[in-house]
């Protein structure tokens, strides 16, 4: 069952087909601060946001949708003049929302390797009661095998059965990961882990690195059972240079 807040977000996203500026106004103009870097700040930039997607017919899907006390984040599907797939993240302080991120990776039209989209599998989060084990779980994983590149310890975080890869270019199972990651460990650099957050076995991570030299935010989130990961989806985004930015608040 959706809770207000996430509500709230799924009408704000939703607002973005039919371009109508009334489902921004969950939004604190006044209070309002935008990390994408591209997008004005304030509720009228939104507004004026979904004015213009709406002119390309857009179609948004919101697959899920997790609540985190002040935080909602959803993982989305959009379809816009091309298809993209993002992971948003709003801040609310008591019924309006302050603070919004996003990471947006566009959707290939073929499944990777084992099958699997970007967007398939479980939506909703269980073992609430292990939110923070499983925050705490995720912050370990990502500072020592993905920050320090210590890939041995992967047997300690991943399961070695079911795991299940939604990375476009990445297959299902614990060693396809181990030497995928190990291959790429000079091109695919995570290097400051900005933000965590988690609904039970749900958890979604923000981190800044580099990708073949260029400088971008990683958005991995992480379906954990009985203390391990077995499922991974994941968007790439650049970070556009300093004189591209219409707001002054950063990516992070």
């Amino acid at each position: 069952m959706n809770s207000g807040r996430k509500k709230q977000i799924c009408t704000l996203l939703k607002g973005i087909e039919t371009g109508d500026p009334e489902a921004a106004e969950v939004v604190n103009e006044a209070k309002y601060i935008q990390h994408n870097p591209l997008t004005r700040e304030g509720s009228v930039g939104l507004a004026e946001l979904f004015q213009r997607l709406a002119k390309t017919s857009p179609r948004v899907e919101i697959v899920r949708v997790f609540e985190d006390g002040d935080f909602v984040f959803a993982h989305t599907d959009y379809d816009f003049d091309v298809r993209e797939v993002g992971f948003e993240v709003f801040r609310f302080e008591d019924d309006r929302v302050v603070e919004h991120w996003d990471n947006l990776q566009g959707k290939p039209s073929h499944p990777n390797p084992s099958g699997h989209t970007m967007l398939d599998g479980p939506t909703e989060a269980t073992d609430l009661e292990k939110t923070e084990a499983n925050r705490e779980m995720i912050r370990r994983f990502l500072e020592e095998v993905l920050v320090e590149g210590e890939w041995a310890r992967l047997d300690a975080y991943v399961d070695a059965e079911s795991y299940t890869e939604h990375n476009p270019e990445m297959s299902d199972g614990r060693e396809s990961l181990q030497a995928t990651l190990s291959a790429n460990a000079k091109g695919r650099k995570y290097e400051k882990v900005h933000r965590l957050l988690a609904e039970g076995s749900f958890v979604l991570s923000v981190t800044e690195g580099f990708l073949v030299e260029a400088h971008v935010s990683f958005y991995d989130l992480f379906h954990i059972v009985d203390g391990k990961i077995v499922e991974h989806w994941d968007t790439v985004d650049h970070v556009p240079p300093r004189s591209e930015w219409v707001n002054d608040n950063g990516k992070f």
